[in-house]
C-alpha cells in the first residue's frame, strides 16, 4: 500500500463563491477586491477565469483591471462568507478516508494510504461539485510538495500527478521561482550564484547556498530543488497565523504624523481581531507602500507574548518609524503573528 498526499485547491474560490450565490454571474468576468469599487486604490483580490483572460490576476490595482476588462462585474470581498463556504468544502473532505489538513480557505492537504489516487481525486472533486456547487483541482504526489506543484498543472478542475519518477522530467528545466516557496528575490539570489534551473538548484551544495541565504535557508532552498517535502499531515483545526489590517488611502498621505495617527488606528482594529482570537501575540509587523506603488515590509519580536492593545500599539509605531519618510505613502498595513 502506498502513501499519497492530495493537494485540493478550489478554482477561482472568491469569484466562485459569488457566481454561486449569483447565479446570473455565471459565465461573465467577476473580480473581486476591496469595497468593490474600481475606481478605488484597492487590489484584486480573486478574478474570475473570465476576468484572466483579459490579463487580470490576483494583486493587480482595481483601476488597473478596470481598464483591462471594463465589462467586468466588480464585487466587494465578503469574508464571512468565504468562511462559511470554506468550511462546507472541508467538511466534504472529511468524509472521505484521509487525514485532512487545512491551510487556508481554499486549500487543503490530504493524507491518504492505497492505490489508484486518481480515482480517489475524482470522486473527491465529484462530491464538492453536487454538495457545494463549487469546482476544485487536485495534486497528487508523494509529499506536499511535489501535490502542491502538481495542482499547478491540475487547474483548472482536473488532476495531475507529480512524484520522485517525474519530478525532474516535468520541473528540472524550470526556473527556480516557479517553485512555491522561491520568489522573485530568492531567484535572483540563487540566479548570483549560477543556479537557474530547478535541477541546477538540486544538484547544488546545501553549504555554499547557505553560504549566500543563510544556514537554514540555504539548504531548504536546495531541498526544494529536490522535491521534498512532508508526508504527515496534521489534522488539528485550521488557525490563522496572523491577524492583519490594511487600508489604501483615496490621496497620498504626504505628512508622517497622519501616517503614525493611520497605524495606531490601525493597531486598534488588529488589537479587537486579536482580543477576539483570544491569543497572545508575538510578533507586529508594519506595510507600508509608497506611492506610486513600492511596497515595503517590517516586523520587530515583542519582549513577551501579549494582547494588550497599547503594547501592540506601540510596537506598531516603533517599527512604523524604522521606514524612510521622504515619500507619499499610498497604502498602510498592520499585522500580528501570534505565537505558534
Amino acid at each position: 500500500m502506498s502513501r499519497w498526499v492530495l493537494h485540493v485547491d478550489l478554482d477561482q474560490f472568491l469569484a466562485a463563491v459569488e457566481q454561486r450565490r449569483h447565479p446570473e454571474l455565471a459565465g461573465r468576468p467577476v473580480i473581486v477586491g476591496g469595497n468593490g469599487d474600481p475606481a478605488a486604490r484597492t487590489v484584486v483580490a480573486t478574478a474570475s477565469y473570465e476576468a484572466r483572460e483579459f490579463g487580470v490576476h490576483s494583486g493587480m490595482p482595481m483601476r488597473l483591471a478596470a481598464r483591462k476588462c471594463p465589462d467586468a462585474v466588480f464585487l466587494p470581498a465578503d469574508n464571512p462568507a468565504y468562511e462559511a463556504a470554506s468550511e462546507e468544502v472541508m467538511a466534504v473532505l472529511r468524509g472521505f478516508p484521509v487525514v485532512v489538513e487545512v491551510i487556508g480557505w481554499d486549500e487543503a492537504f490530504l493524507q491518504w494510504d492505497g492505490e489508484g489516487p486518481e480515482a480517489l481525486a475524482r470522486e473527491i472533486q465529484a462530491e464538492v461539485r453536487a454538495r457545494t456547487g463549487l469546482s476544485c483541482a487536485v495534486g497528487i504526489g508523494d509529499n506536499t510538495l511535489r501535490a502542491k506543484m502538481a495542482t499547478g498543472f491540475a487547474k483548472p478542475g482536473g488532476v495531475h500527478r507529480i512524484t520522485v519518477h517525474n519530478w525532474f522530467a516535468t520541473l528540472g528545466g524550470e526556473p527556480t521561482e516557479a517553485l512555491h516557496g522561491i520568489g522573485t528575490k530568492t531567484a535572483r539570489k540563487l540566479a548570483d550564484l549560477g543556479i537557474h534551473t530547478v535541477v541546477q538548484l538540486a544538484e547544488a551544495s546545501p553549504t555554499a547556498v547557505g553560504e549566500r541565504l543563510g544556514p537554514r535557508m540555504g539548504p531548504y532552498y536546495v531541498s526544494l530543488g529536490r522535491g521534498m517535502g512532508r508526508t504527515e499531515m496534521e489534522a488539528s483545526p485550521y488557525v490563522p497565523r496572523s491577524r492583519s489590517r490594511e487600508t489604501t488611502f483615496p490621496a497620498n498621505l504626504e505628512d508622517w504624523t497622519a501616517v503614525l495617527a493611520e497605524v495606531s488606528a490601525l493597531s486598534a482594529r488588529v488589537a479587537e481581531d486579536v482580543t477576539a482570537e483570544g491569543r497572545d501575540v508575538a510578533r507586529v509587523g508594519v506595510k507600508v507602500r509608497y506611492a506610486p506603488f513600492l511596497t515595503r515590509t517590517r516586523s520587530t519580536t515583542l519582549p513577551a507574548p501579549t494582547r494588550d492593545p497599547a503594547v501592540l500599539e506601540a510596537a506598531a509605531l516603533e517599527v512604523a518609524g524604522w521606514f524612510p519618510q521622504d515619500r507619499a505613502v499610498r497604502l498602510l498595513g498592520v499585522r500580528a503573528e501570534f505565537v505558534e
